[in-house]
Order: C-alpha cells, then structure tokens, then sequence
C-alpha cells in the first residue's frame, strides 16, 4: 500500500512503493461517476473549525424558492405609495369637475354710439375732464376698486374669491389703460389672463377681427386705430363696479362694469390741435374654476361694449376709429346687415346722448 503522500493513481512506473502494506486493501472501494455526481458538498465553517462543540459538518442551504424578504418588503412599499397617491388626488381640494369642460366661446356686442352734431373739443385734457360726467371718476387702475368686505363663499375661502376678483382687475387694466395696447397694438399682456381653452379663439379675434358677435379684437379689448389717434393724457379716468358670486361648487363668476373715458387727439397733432374725450363703457362677466384661480387667469364669458363718438358705418371689429375734435358723424345708419348671412351679427348702433359729451 501507498503511503499517505502516494498520487492517487498510485506510484508511477520503476518508483518504489511506499511501506505500509499493499494497494489491495483499496480495490473494493470504486468511486464510480455517478457516486460522485451524488455526493452532497459539504464544508466547514470557521466557526466548526476552531470550536470543538459545533456539530462536524455544516450543510449548504438549500436555494430558495419565490421572492426575497428584501423584494416582498419592497413591492409592498411601492403599493402603498400608489394607493396613497390615488387617495390624495381623490381628495385633493383643488379637484375640479370642470377641468374637463371645454370653454364657452366669449360672446361679444360692441355698439358704436353717434354724436348728434360736431364732437366738442379743447387744448386742454384736464379742461375737458372737469366739464364731463368724468369729473368726479378715479385715474386709471385706481379708479377700479375691488368690493370693500369681500367674503368667502360657501365653496371659495376669502382668499380664492380676492383673487378671482384681482385677476379680473388686472384684466380689465391691461385691457383698458395700458397705453401699448391702446394705441401700440400690443396683445400679449391681455393674453396671458386668458384661460387657455379660449386662446383659439382669441387668436382668431385678431388674426382675422370680424362683427360675428364671436371675433371682433374691440370684443376682448379697447384699442384705438393707430393711425388716426393718439393719447393726449395718461390720466384716462374710469369709475365702475366689481361683483363676484358663487355660481356652483367649482366656479366663481366675476362681473365687471365699468366706464372709462380717454382723452384724444389726431396722430402726430402740434401744440395747436385740440383734444376731444372718447367713452367706452364695458360689461364683463367672467369665469373662475379652481385651474384658473391657481393660474390667475379667467375665461370671458360676456363682453358688451358701448363706445363713441363713432361713426355707425365704420366696422368697430378690428379697431375703434374715434371722431375726434370738430368732426361730425355721417349722416348714415349702422353697416348693413344680412339676415341670410349664417353666423354673422346684427349691426348696431347708438346715438351718444349730448350730456355725455363735455360742455364747452
């Protein structure tokens, strides 16, 4: 037999065989393939060896079927964080009902008021202003108020509703009393204020103004023909109210009426040209869902206009061409108006009472 140190395979040919007896002893033992391809691995742990009192042996786990404790921890975190989403955006307090409702077209009426004889006239804005029922009217933004003791509603905190009813303030001074708009043709501080579920048609106002009650720019704005008029004084005084009411859970509406009156004068005048006072009254109703109140925008849904000195046959849609100092109206009616013609507007127009004009 091979001593302990013999090669497996025994000891090579012409080597001497170690002492201890005769390889025989061996013979019955055949470690075949498939006994070995059976044997379970088996090993010691550190810990086995080196104490005495652990069992010989220590077995390897068996692989584990199924998911981890770390990935059932896991999956079972990412379920509760989606239902706590679903839950807050169901009870969510800016959730609205209206989010999915499309926008009313604004509809709009903008009625041009004619002077009875020539348009009175003065060199001086401030003279104008104290012979007119203007004379007691605030200057520009200061002249539109909000409501003194504003209240919250049933469904609209204090909060919400001042904003519902600033926003409409900051509409109707960009709107109104911004010079660039007046007579600049700016249109994108009116813009931003308007929900964006009207801006189709609002572009539409602009890019091609028709009197179809639906896309005249004078609907959405005051805006005077730039080659024609000009400012003569900043001062533009205006007096008029604001009101907001609850109209359901979601919705604040807001209604505006204001009158505003501009002092004139022909584009490019000298010193020597006179200056003539132009009025436009304005109703507004607007809009407020929970979106744009957040936004600080708001949907129009009603614009009526009076304004004047206007000749009736000039189309108002596109701009306002006022008469201005000693000019007269012609003597003609309203642009006609087609009754076979579909989705157009009845013509109209006033007549400018004389105590609305300055006593000079």
């Amino acid at each position: 037999m091979g001593g302990p140190g013999d090669p497996p395979e025994g000891t090579p040919d012409g080597a001497p065989a170690g002492g201890g007896g005769s390889e025989d002893e061996y013979r019955s033992v055949v470690f075949d393939e498939s006994f070995v391809r059976a044997a379970r691995l088996q090993e010691f742990s550190a810990q086995e060896r080196i104490t005495d009192h652990a069992p010989a042996v220590r077995r390897t786990p068996a692989l584990r079927r199924g998911l981890t404790r770390q990935a059932v921890i896991l999956v079972a975190l990412i379920v509760i964080a989606f239902g706590t989403a679903v839950y807050m955006g169901v009870r969510s307090p800016y959730r609205t009902t209206a989010a999915g409702r499309p926008a009313e077209p604004l509809r709009m009426t903008v009625i041009p008021l004619a002077p009875g004889g020539a348009v009175p006239g003065s060199g001086s804005a401030r003279d104008l202003y104290r012979r007119s029922p203007a004379a007691r009217f605030g200057i520009a933004a200061d002249g539109i108020t909000l409501p003194s003791g504003v209240r919250r509603t049933a469904h609209f905190s204090d909060s919400q509703v001042v904003t519902a009813l600033s926003t409409a303030k900051d509409y109707l001074v960009d709107s109104s009393l911004d010079p660039d708009v007046l007579t600049g043709g700016a249109v994108r501080p009116v813009r931003m204020l308007v929900d964006p579920r009207q801006l189709d048609q609002f572009d539409q106002s602009f890019d091609r103004p028709v009197t179809d009650g639906r896309h005249a720019a004078t609907g959405w704005l005051v805006r005077f023909d730039p080659a024609r008029a000009e400012l003569a004084d900043p001062h533009i005084r205006v007096r008029g109210t604001l009101h907001a009411a609850e109209t359901d859970t979601d919705t604040l509406e807001v209604t505006s009426d204001h009158t505003f009156v501009y002092a004139l004068r022909p584009v490019g005048a000298t010193g020597r040209a006179r200056t003539s006072l132009f009025t436009v009254r304005r109703e507004l109703h607007f809009r407020f869902d929970r979106e744009d109140l957040r936004n600080h925008q708001a949907e129009l849904l009603v614009s009526y206009v009076q304004a004047g000195p206007l000749s009736c046959s000039v189309d108002p849609a596109e701009h306002l061409r006022p008469l201005l100092a000693g000019e007269s109206a012609k003597k003609d009616g309203p642009a006609g108006t087609d009754p076979y013609a579909t989705g157009s507007a009845t013509a109209l127009c006033g007549a400018l009472a004389p105590s609305a004009q300055p006593s000079v």
